[in-house]
């Protein structure tokens, strides 16, 4: 069965960026499992996968458009250190959810001066090429609650 809309895929991958450096795996783990057509995966990774089949092994570099998007300036901003009350230590690398005029965002700490603390809003990975190799381990037919729910259930999904 090739993969297409609404199949569910398992895979393994390996994630490097240009330098060559793994920044995820599903080594030693089970395979990641997504319902294809549902955006469960970053866009280009999906796009690239479409027709393959288990069994199938490949190299997909992915743009930053089609993966964490572009950095956007505007999501690093200085914030006044009263703002994080309740936080004794602040230190960059440390994470925290913002309330935004457009909902949650999850921000990352990269600097520390004083009674100023810079947050940054875009994605660790935005702005990067993503390297893939990934190996198609199975590809299935979605189950109707799958299909209602716009994930993967079971082995490799989600559990309700």
């Amino acid at each position: 069965m090739q993969i297409a809309p609404n199949s569910v895929v398992s895979f393994h991958y390996t994630l490097t960026n240009d330098e060559g450096e793994v920044l995820d795996s599903s080594e030693g783990r089970e395979p990641l499992s997504y319902l294809q057509g549902k955006g469960n995966i970053i866009p280009g990774l999906e796009r690239q996968l479409e027709g393959r089949e288990a069994g199938d092994k490949l190299q997909v570099r992915v743009e930053p458009a089609e993966g964490y998007g572009e950095v956007q300036p505007q999501l690093v901003q200085e914030v006044p250190r009263a703002s994080f009350q309740g936080v004794e230590s602040i230190e960059p690398g440390m994470q925290f959810q913002a309330q935004t005029q457009g909902g949650p965002l999850l921000v990352t700490v990269t600097k520390v001066e004083g009674d100023t603390v810079t947050v940054d809003g875009n994605h660790p990975l935005a702005g990067q090429p993503l390297n893939f190799d990934v190996a198609v381990e199975t590809v299935r037919e979605a189950s109707d609650e799958e299909l209602e729910h716009g994930h993967v259930h079971g082995e490799g999904g989600h559990e309700h």
